[in-house]
């Protein structure tokens, strides 16, 4: 055991005794779940031994690695059976084949975010879990299994309202006096094309404002990037309309925009509204993914059903023409966001399941 303590240490890996949860990614892709992972272990970590396992993921966050997988045939020395936190259909598979391949002493749990019916293998490795947590109530509404409804939080020291010069939009050196963003991958089913039409048909009338677009585009959607940017410059509003790509953080942008939209056709919980809320950033948002759950229409921003374009261009445009509505719902979002979705609260519900799991009552 000695040796494999100072194995550990020197790897950077944790100590296996102390740890009764494990959270899996194994998608070496960034996605949702990769964030949301990212930003939540480090707060279970202060009241839990907790370890992430697979690819990409920061070597901050503490690490199970894989010479390390043999330790899951033992019980921690607590002596209660290990957690295996799953998120994906792999993870799952994976737990089921380590619990009963492997003997492993494991419990396993399942959160659901998708918006949804699921299929039926999925629905199969469901039902084999022994705790199962929802994001949203519409999530849980696709669930055929007694499930608990935690929502998603927000780091509230990274995503916070602005501080310093750096944070007003004026240190960006971009055209204009206010900005409107839409951030992450930019694709079809994010909708990122019915904000490049929106702001086609909105920003001539409101010459103060520049829009603002930041997020990877990947191969496969090289072609929907080209075309909107082509859109944008027959418009004549290339200076206008910006494409920002991956910025080293994402956080400062999110201070520096006076409003936020959020036009996904389909999510799975979505993140960004509450990152712009926390920020003090009013959100204009489509129905898809909890965004509904999200935003308080007429408080702190507007949902409009999702792939409808004209909505979406009408729920921007009082916005812009009144830049202080903005201000206020952003300051209402931010009070918020600070009362019902902080990454502690999601920490202490999750925590709620691993401990009926573990007396039996998953």
């Amino acid at each position: 055991m000695n040796k494999a303590n100072n194995r550990a240490e020197k790897s950077g890996a944790v100590d296996m005794a102390r740890i009764e949860v494990i959270a899996p990614n194994l998608k070496k892709r960034l996605s949702g779940v990769t964030s949301t992972i990212v930003q939540l272990v480090p707060v279970q970590a202060r009241d839990l031994g907790i370890a992430v396992f697979g690819p990409g993921l920061p070597d901050s966050l503490p690490t199970m690695r894989w010479w390390q997988l043999p330790s899951l045939l033992r019980r921690p020395a607590s002596r209660r059976p290990r957690i295996w936190h799953a998120r994906r259909n792999i993870e799952m598979v994976a737990g089921l084949v380590l619990r009963h391949v492997f003997r492993a002493p494991l419990r396993l749990v399942f959160t659901s975010a998708a918006q949804r019916d699921h299929r039926p293998f999925t629905k199969w490795l469901i039902r084999r879990m022994d705790g199962v947590i929802a994001t949203s109530r519409l999530s849980g509404g696709f669930l055929e299994v007694p499930h608990k409804v935690v929502m998603h939080g927000v780091d509230l020291e990274k995503f916070h309202p602005a501080r310093t010069a750096d944070d007003a939009f004026s240190a960006a050196g971009l055209p204009g006096q206010r900005a409107i963003g839409c951030f992450g991958r930019v694709r079809h089913s994010k909708g990122t094309d019915l904000f490049v039409d929106a702001m086609i048909a909105l920003l001539p009338d409101h010459p103060q404002w520049t829009a603002v677009i930041t997020g990877r585009v990947t191969s496969e959607h090289k072609g929907f990037a080209d075309e909107l940017k082509q859109r944008i410059a027959a418009a004549g509003l290339s200076d206008r309309i910006l494409f920002l790509g991956e910025v080293p953080d994402v956080a400062v942008w999110y201070r520096r925009v006076t409003l936020y939209v959020a036009p996904s056709r389909n999510e799975g919980f979505g993140l960004t509204p509450l990152e712009a809320m926390a920020s003090r950033t009013a959100v204009v948002a489509s129905d898809a993914g909890s965004y509904s759950e999200i935003v308080t229409p007429g408080s702190t921003g507007v949902v409009v059903q999702a792939g409808d374009g004209n909505a979406l261009r009408e729920a921007i445009r009082p916005y812009l023409g009144d830049p202080a509505l903005a201000e206020a719902h952003g300051a209402a979002g931010s009070e918020d966001v600070a009362r019902r979705f902080r990454l502690e609260d999601e920490a202490a519900g999750i925590c709620e399941v691993y401990e009926r799991v573990w007396a039996g009552r998953g």
